[in-house]
C-alpha cells in the first residue's frame, strides 16, 4: 500500500489535458467536502507547472465559491495572466461539475537580494520535547459520526504536535492563539517546488479552528457549520516541508457568523518562511441533523 506521504505527492501531482488545463483528483480524508487546503495546494501545482521561466512563488490569495465533492476530480483553468520582467502572475479557476468552486491569483518572482527583517518565533518547547497527541479511545470514537471517525483514526501525511493541546471533542473556552509544530512524515525530494505546494496544502490545518477557541466549540460537534471563505498565503523564506516547521497562529477576531485567523510559519532555527491569513464561516446552527446536509456556504 502507497504511503500517506506518496498518496499526498500524488494527489498534488495533476494530470496536464492542454497547455494550461490540468485534472487533480480528489480524496476523502473525513472532512465533509473537499479539504480546502488540497485546492489551494493543486492550485499552486497548476500555476507552477505554466511558468516558462524558474521563478518562486511569493504569494497567493483565493476565495472559496463552492463546496467541493470528494468523489470527483478537479479541472484547474490557468489564466497566464502576466509574464513580465521579474514577475510572473496566473489566474487559476478550480471546476467540478461545471462550476467554479475556487479562484486565485498567485504570483511568482525571480530571485533578488534587498533590505531583510523579520518578527521573531515565539519561544515554546521544541517538538521533540512535547508528546505526540494520544490516540482517540474506541469507545469513544464508535460514537462519533462516521466521517469524524475517519478523520481521527486516519494516519495522515503530516505529524502535528501542539504547544497547548486541547481536547476538540470537549473544546474549553480559551484565548484565540495555538502555537503547532508540523512536518511531513516522510523525506521527499529536493524540489522547491513541491515543497511550497505541500506547505499550501498543511497551511488549511488548525488555521480557522484558532477562532473558535473562546466560544468553546469546534468543526467536530454536530451543530457546528465551518467553511473557508477565502485564503492567502505569503512565502518568505526557502524551508522544506518535511523538517519540523512551527505553526503560530491568532485570531483577532469573530462576528457575523465568519471568524478571522492568522498565522506565522517558521522553521526550527527562528527563520520566518511563510505567513497566512483565512476568514471563514464559522455557524452554530438549532438542527445538527438538518446541518449535517447542507453546505455551510448555501
Amino acid at each position: 500500500m502507497p504511503s500517506p506521504v506518496s498518496e499526498l505527492i500524488e494527489l498534488l501531482s495533476l494530470e496536464r489535458l492542454e497547455d494550461n488545463l490540468f485534472r487533480g483528483q480528489s480524496r476523502d480524508i473525513g472532512t465533509k467536502y473537499v479539504f480546502g487546503g488540497q485546492v489551494v495546494g493543486q492550485a499552486l501545482s497548476a500555476a507552477q507547472a505554466t511558468l516558462a521561466v524558474p521563478r518562486s512563488a511569493h504569494s497567493l490569495h483565493a476565495y472559496f465559491l463552492r463546496a467541493g465533492d470528494v468523489e470527483h476530480p478537479i479541472v484547474y483553468d490557468v489564466d497566464r495572466t502576466r509574464d513580465g520582467g521579474s514577475f510572473s502572475v496566473r489566474r487559476v479557476t478550480a471546476i467540478q461539475h461545471g462550476q467554479p468552486i475556487f479562484f486565485c491569483a498567485a504570483s511568482f518572482q525571480e530571485h533578488e537580494t534587498g533590505a531583510e527583517h523579520q518578527l521573531s518565533m515565539p519561544d515554546v518547547p521544541k517538538p521533540e520535547d512535547i508528546e505526540p497527541a494520544h490516540a482517540v479511545p474506541p469507545e469513544v470514537l464508535a460514537k462519533l459520526p462516521t466521517k469524524v471517525q475517519r478523520w481521527l483514526s486516519r494516519m495522515g501525511p503530516f505529524e502535528f504536535r501542539h504547544v497547548y493541546p486541547r481536547d476538540e471533542l470537549n473544546p474549553p473556552k480559551r484565548p484565540p492563539y495555538q502555537q503547532v509544530w508540523f512536518r511531513l512524515s516522510e523525506k521527499v525530494g529536493d524540489g522547491p517546488e513541491l515543497h511550497r505546494a505541500l506547505l499550501a496544502y498543511a497551511s488549511d490545518f488548525h488555521l480557522l479552528g484558532t477562532a473558535t477557541f473562546p466560544h468553546g466549540i469546534s468543526y467536530y460537534q454536530p451543530n457546528v457549520q465551518m467553511a473557508s471563505l477565502d485564503h492567502a498565503l505569503w512565502f518568505h523564506r526557502p524551508f522544506r516541508a518535511d523538517d519540523w516547521l512551527l505553526y503560530s497562529i491568532d485570531s483577532p477576531s469573530a462576528q457575523g457568523s465568519r471568524g478571522l485567523a492568522r498565522g506565522q510559519i517558521y522553521d526550527r532555527d527562528g527563520h520566518l518562511v511563510a505567513s497566512t491569513a483565512q476568514e471563514g464561516l464559522i455557524r452554530v446552527v438549532q438542527d445538527a441533523s438538518a446541518a449535517a446536509h447542507v453546505p455551510a456556504k448555501e
